[in-house]
């Protein structure tokens, strides 16, 4: 009896090993939270065909987007736990909107598996043309000098271009009126048209108008310059460090999907972030190259939680 429970043990652990090292047997699907074209579907679209030729299995995107990202994230954090289905985000749906929704129908920290944090993106502080300012210490002595008179567009409340502007509002204890569009496309528009005067911005969605010269770069808000605007300091510079704000976007699974599987899918992340054409495209594309592990990516994810939290908290923000 004795020998025959341990002829059993033997084949369930022969088979369980075996099982583990046959990951990835079939496709795997990486479900990015926004639209065709978007940021995370560019890196999900430079990242997938680098990781499918080290899987030796197809890795098919597939774009469903929702709910400002969370209709995406729900649906990865209830999938099959198998490492076959991943998800590609930016930081609200698997963050910060843990915080700005009331009922969000998932956790971002108990419901989804970190694997790689792969790209971030500073913002801009830009003005536009008309206000007198060429600096961020003019535009904020500017402000100062007009409270409430002057106006700025966010892609929405609780986005990190509102969210950062509030941080420098409490920072500096200024006053400006905060007008939320629903996205970039109209925010910038009435920004150009010189109805808003400022906002935070991504960089690649802003520079065509610094360089026509209809917008104003003040700073960057990242702890050293952005490549894309070598001349625009960062806010380590400008002697406000804690205006760091960061978009960024990363690869998580379910949250119980095989620890063998996520430590793979990290390795390969990030040798796929390694590839120099990968680099070039995300760098044209204004990102930086992140590229971490599982561990490293939570401990990013929870400080997110933790900084946005308190700002999300003191504003009462919600979505709109």
């Amino acid at each position: 009896m004795i020998r025959k429970s341990l002829v059993s043990v033997a084949l369930f652990a022969a088979a369980a090993a075996a099982h583990a090292q046959a990951w990835p047997s079939r496709p795997v699907k990486i479900v990015v939270s926004f639209p065709p074209g978007t940021t995370p579907d560019t890196v999900a679209r430079v990242v997938a065909p680098r990781m499918q030729a080290a899987l030796g299995q197809p890795v098919v995107v597939e774009n469903r987007a929702g709910a400002g990202g969370n209709l995406a994230a729900d649906a990865v954090a209830k999938s099959e736990p198998d490492g076959y289905t991943l998800l590609v985000s930016t930081n609200a749906a698997v963050a910060t909107n843990k915080v700005l929704y009331d009922n969000l129908p998932y956790d971002p920290e108990r419901d989804l598996a970190p694997i790689s944090l792969l790209a971030t993106a500073p913002q801009a502080l830009v003005a536009h043309s008309s206000v007198p300012v060429n600096s961020f210490k003019a535009f904020v002595d500017y402000l100062r000098a007009n409270p409430g008179r002057l106006s700025y567009a966010t892609t929405g409340s609780g986005s990190a271009s509102h969210l950062t502007m509030e941080l420098l509002k409490a920072d500096a204890k200024l006053f400006i009126v905060h007008i939320p569009y629903r996205g970039f496309p109209q925010a910038v528009t009435d920004t150009l048209a010189g109805n808003i005067h400022a906002m935070f911005a991504i960089i690649p969605g802003v520079l065509p108008h610094i360089k026509a010269g209809k917008l104003t770069p003040l700073a960057v808000t990242a702890l050293k310059r952005s490549s894309l605007l070598p001349d625009v300091p960062s806010v380590q510079e400008i002697g406000h460090p804690q205006l760091e704000s960061l978009a960024w976007i990363g690869l998580l699974a379910p949250a119980k999907a095989p620890p063998a599987a996520i430590e793979r899918l990290a390795a390969e992340a990030q040798k796929a972030l390694g590839d120099p054409e990968a680099r070039r495209i995300l760098t044209n594309a204004g990102f930086d190259v992140a590229g971490s592990t599982p561990a490293q990516f939570r401990a990013w994810q929870q400080s997110e939680i933790a900084k946005w939290g308190k700002v999300i908290r003191a504003t009462g923000a919600k979505p709109d």
